[in-house]
């Protein structure tokens, strides 16, 4: 399961929450679809958008108190299966080799980027991930990448210290 988001807080006294997404797929939203916590299933009965959250209704939680309970609850679903995304389970994991079949790291992390989102190799390489071409999940990623942009990781295995020091 992957985590969607998360109840912050009640809104109002008819059991509504506040819901801050991670996700950038509002469909997980949509009316009768079904989430859970650690230890329960939520219904969605409505969902709005609201000052960069959402205020969602679920059934079964039908007033403040019941929402009140529900503050702070991390919410997850099962992935979505759509074949044209790059999904961040996916990427985790799998071995990066770039267009000369170098193999460039380990993908640990995948930060958050204005620009475009980053693959954080565990050799300490940043990679865009508008440069992967290719993928085989939790496996393999193939990137084409500009010449240069892991200079500094090679000039450091080069020397035998890390970037940026000197020896």
């Amino acid at each position: 399961m992957l985590e969607l988001g998360r109840i912050t807080r009640p809104h109002g006294v008819r059991g509504d929450v506040l819901v801050s997404l991670t996700t950038n797929r509002t469909e997980r939203l949509s009316s009768g679809a079904v989430l859970a916590s650690e230890d329960r299933e939520f219904v969605v009965r409505s969902a709005r958008a609201h000052k960069g959250a959402w205020i969602v209704a679920f059934d079964g939680v039908g007033d403040r108190n019941a929402a009140e309970a529900l503050s702070g609850t991390v919410l997850y679903a099962e992935p979505l299966d759509d074949p044209e995304e790059l999904w961040v389970h996916e990427l985790i994991g799998a071995e990066v080799v770039d267009q000369h079949d170098t193999r460039r790291g380990v993908v640990v992390k995948v930060v958050q980027n204005p620009a475009s989102d980053l693959l954080e190799l565990d050799s300490g390489a940043l990679v865009p991930i508008t440069f992967v071409t290719g993928l085989e999940p939790g496996e393999r990623i193939a990137v084409d990448v500009p010449d240069g942009i892991f200079d500094l990781m090679d000039d450091a295995d080069d020397s035998g210290s890390e970037p940026g020091t000197t020896s």
